[in-house]
């Protein structure tokens, strides 16, 4: 059965659920939520997708991210799929939300009200390649400047959540 995403209204109110593809095709607003997982360095860990996702393969983007399930906190949404992808679980603490849309070149789009979270995590992933490519850390800094001069390197809703997060980020 396909997944389910969460439909919200624009204060994260749950107003039903949707087919995965569905909600992307109609670009209707769901519930999100994206991980970024720094070191003891204050440098971040990237992921690249897998070469064989639907959309954005090979691109870099934030450590994880994904919808929440019916009935499941952002948190716990967060811990599950940060090991599913990244194969380590470390405690996350959410420091906001925003709505974003993204399009992409397939047609689909995401509209996502996105819960943002942070941890730490100082080891090695043990990372999915059914999901994950590659992973490497990097300065925010360095991925400003990266993402500036490199932008086709990088996910849609990445870029964006990068930019709303970048000062959030700096000070969690």
């Amino acid at each position: 059965m396909e997944e389910q995403v969460i439909l919200v209204d624009t204060q994260d109110n749950q107003i039903g659920l949707m087919p995965k593809m569905e909600a992307h095709e109609k670009a209707v607003l769901h519930r999100a939520f994206s991980v970024f997982i720094f070191n003891d360095k204050g440098e971040l860990m990237l992921q690249q997708r897998a070469a064989d996702k639907y959309h954005s393969p090979l691109l870099w983007t934030n450590t994880c991210c994904s919808h929440q399930r019916d009935g499941e906190t952002s948190l716990e949404a967060g811990k599950r799929r940060l090991q599913e992808e990244m194969g380590f679980t470390t405690d996350l603490e959410e420091i906001f939300w925003f709505v974003y849309k993204a399009p992409f070149d397939n047609g689909l789009t995401e509209h996502e009200l996105d819960h943002v979270m942070v941890g730490t995590f100082n080891g090695e992933p043990d990372i999915n390649k059914e999901e994950v490519e590659a992973y490497k850390w990097m300065s925010l800094d360095a991925v400003k400047e990266d993402m500036e001069t490199n932008p086709d390197q990088y996910t849609a809703w990445f870029k964006i959540i990068f930019q709303e997060s970048y000062s959030k980020l700096t000070h969690a």
